[in-house]
């Protein structure tokens, strides 16, 4: 779509990042219009996610690196060096926000924050994203999406009651944190323009992580509930809301409103279940849950996933239980285009999942991620730094 329409256009993000969870908040960010220049240390050969396999285009361009930073803009840069410092803060002058995804202690020992960096703008807005937070005892730990799931409970309620603790196959603590940071960024650069003033926002993965816990947090804190695993992915209270078996896989039924359960009942031929007590309220169905398993099980063991989906689907919340091949290899994926060809600066091109924000019912923008370095040379030029100071900033290892 035209980028003049995207609603950040003419926002500038600075960020300083690797891996995931950073990269992935920014990306969002890029998406909708955000001109967001990626820091990355040219001693280190750039953001760690360029080499995280076991899938490369080329060496330096990983799979997984292309998954988090399209839309953005790359510039080699060492922020511990004076003139790596100085190119820094030239960049910080006409931007919104700086960006980091570092370690608690690194931003203030960087200068990324707030206070060191009010006097080159005072209406930066510096968003920190760490493992712990930047206070307290644990700043200075290094931390990640899967330590997260462990302490903040997800592993002890996912999986099956008789199996071990397991953890989401997805690092959903990274991304919900990425999103979390991105929601932050841009409620502070609202607030600036709007005061004339920027601040310190503040995300970190375990406080997300634990956040999300939602009203299971709120069930042990006030009735010293503990939530458990439950049989096929149930919800714990509303029935019936889990996996079940079909002639050839498995879906998810999740009767989540009383108005379900009827429906659900008729379509499968026994419009009797509707009317019995037994089964006549969600209170009643968790009483006899394996009751109820076991004749779902046995009407949906009749059909095939995909003859349940068209007799179902519309009437009665259900999906198929999925591999991810058949996740984007879906009819519905392809009829909302929701993977594309992105463009890369070689004129080839890859595939990848489309931007989940729409603009006017259009997708964001949808450029590959660049190389390491590749928009250095335009971003100093920028900044008056002519092509003979830049190869001397080369030799001496600043970009």
């Amino acid at each position: 779509m035209n980028d003049m329409m995207l609603p950040l256009k003419g926002v500038t993000v600075i960020a300083v990042e690797q891996y995931g969870a950073g990269p992935f908040g920014s990306m969002l960010l890029g998406d909708l219009g955000a001109d967001v220049i990626k820091i990355e240390n040219p001693a280190e050969g750039g953001d760690v996610g360029r080499k995280v396999g076991p899938y490369y285009f080329s060496e330096g361009d990983s799979y997984f690196h292309q998954s988090f930073n399209r839309n953005k803009r790359s510039l080699t840069l060492n922020l511990k060096h004076e003139e790596g410092r100085q190119i820094f803060e030239g960049l910080v002058k006409n931007a919104d926000a700086v960006m980091n995804n570092l370690r608690g202690d690194l931003p203030e020992k960087l200068g990324l924050d707030y206070s060191s960096l009010s006097n080159v703008n005072p209406r930066i807005v510096c968003a920190h994203l760490s493992a712990y937070g930047r206070e307290g005892s644990r700043k200075n730990w290094p931390g990640y999406d899967y330590l997260m799931q462990a302490e903040a409970g997800y592993l002890s309620v996912t999986g099956e009651p008789d199996g071990p603790p397991s953890r989401f196959g997805v690092s959903i603590v990274d991304m919900m944190t990425g999103l979390m940071t991105a929601f932050a960024l841009v409620s502070g650069v609202v607030g600036a323009r709007a005061q004339g003033k920027g601040m310190d926002m503040d995300v970190n993965l375990f406080d997300t992580a634990l956040h999300n816990l939602s009203y299971l947090a709120t069930w042990y804190l006030n009735n010293g509930h503990i939530q458990g695993r439950e049989p096929r992915g149930a919800h714990p209270s509303l029935t019936p809301s889990q996996m079940f078996t079909t002639k050839d896989g498995w879906v998810f039924v999740m009767c989540n409103k009383e108005k379900f359960w009827p429906t659900l009942a008729d379509k499968l031929g026994h419009p009797e279940w509707a009317t019995d007590p037994r089964f006549a309220d969600f209170s009643a169905r968790l009483k006899h849950r394996e009751q109820v398993t076991e004749m779902i099980d046995a009407a949906l063991s009749q059909k095939t996933t995909a003859e349940w989906m068209k007799l179902l689907g519309g009437s009665v919340p259900i999906s198929p239980v999925n591999d991810i091949g058949q996740a984007l290899e879906s009819d519905f994926v392809t009829e909302g285009r929701r993977t594309e060809s992105f463009p890369r600066k070689d004129s080839s091109t890859l595939s990848m999942l489309s931007p989940p924000v729409r603009v006017n019912g259009s997708q964001g923008l949808m450029n590959a991620a660049p190389d390491l370095g590749a928009d250095t040379a335009d971003l100093l030029e920028g900044l008056g730094w002519g092509l003979e100071d830049q190869e001397r900033l080369r030799k001496e290892g600043v970009i």
